[in-house]
């Protein structure tokens, strides 16, 4: 029997109350999805629409007038490029430090032989429920000289004690017989972790990694707390200074001419402005969404 026989088969054995239940469940997720997507259409739509129809439409989705406004208002300085970089170069540099913490750390928390093993692990967890805060955070930067540099953004977070926790039980779900059959051939403990953990845990890293990575990418208090020139904001600092300097040419009339659009729309900035901070990521969740996807379901169903 052919696999689109037995899919035929298994409908017609559906039940009334089966098929009912199967519609309202393909409507629900419909209904989420679509009051998902919609938002971030009329906010994409919006970066394109005049001051005038923002303020005269309500909702829409395709404005009336395309306008590239809030779009040249950005990119007229060039600032945003440097910031984008300089998120990029955070964001890497950051999920990787990021990742190595936190695997190296969590490979031997997944032994229950490891002495101290609980000591270790209550200490992490205390982390997530108490803090030092903000002033004592800043003493400790500025202590160990790090102000106004990309380590400031990168060292004080490097292991997240709620992914630690996620990859740890990963770990420990893995067979122990890939281990010992490893050892048997002479493999060493690194070589364990790198050629045979590593691998079977990409599901697992990948979603870590995707959350580390969108943290350095929204990242925007610690920007604003610890670095101090201007050639290394991140986009985040750069788009809300532009998003200042839109609000302020609007109130006092000092905008430069636009063209059909006139002065800077200032709502339309401030929806273009989370564009292009929202774009970096969505590009880059296409190539992890098929780990993303088993990593969340990880432990989700047993036997």
């Amino acid at each position: 029997m052919t696999a689109k026989s037995k899919t035929k088969r298994t409908k017609m054995k559906r039940s009334p109350q089966e098929r009912i239940g199967l519609f309202i469940v393909h409507v629900i997720c419909i209904t989420a999805g679509v009051l998902t997507v919609v938002p971030f259409l009329y906010v994409l739509s919006g970066s394109f629409a005049t001051e005038k129809e923002l303020l005269e439409r309500s909702f829409f989705i395709i404005p009336h007038t395309i306008s590239t406004n809030a779009y040249k208002y950005i990119v007229a300085d060039g600032s945003i490029f440097r910031g984008l970089l300089n998120s990029t170069l955070v964001t890497v540099v950051g999920t990787v430090v990021n990742m190595l913490f936190t695997t190296t750390l969590a490979y031997p928390l997944s032994k229950s032989w490891l002495k101290g093993r609980n000591v270790i692990l209550n200490m992490v967890v205390f982390t997530m429920l108490f803090s030092g805060g903000m002033i004592p955070n800043y003493l400790v930067v500025k202590g160990l000289d790090l102000l106004d540099s990309y380590w400031a953004l990168i060292l004080p977070g490097a292991i997240s004690a709620f992914n630690l926790i996620i990859v740890k039980n990963f770990f420990q779900e893995l067979p122990g017989e890939l281990e010992e059959a490893a050892k048997i051939d002479g493999c060493s403990d690194l070589g364990i972790f790198t050629k045979i953990v590593l691998p079977l845990s990409k599901p697992a890293l990948a979603s870590v990694g995707l959350f580390y990575a969108v943290s350095h990418w929204n990242d925007f208090f610690n920007s604003m707390i610890y670095l101090n020139s201007t050639e290394k904001f991140p986009v985040q600092i750069i788009l809300r200074q532009i998003v200042l300097l839109a609000q302020g040419a609007s109130a006092d009339g000092s905008a430069i001419d636009f063209g059909a659009g006139g002065t800077p729309p200032e709502q339309a900035v401030k929806m273009a402005t989370t564009v292009v901070a929202c774009l970096p990521i969505l590009c880059v969740y296409p190539f992890v969404q098929r780990y993303f996807e088993q990593g969340v379901m990880v432990g989700a169903v047993k036997g």
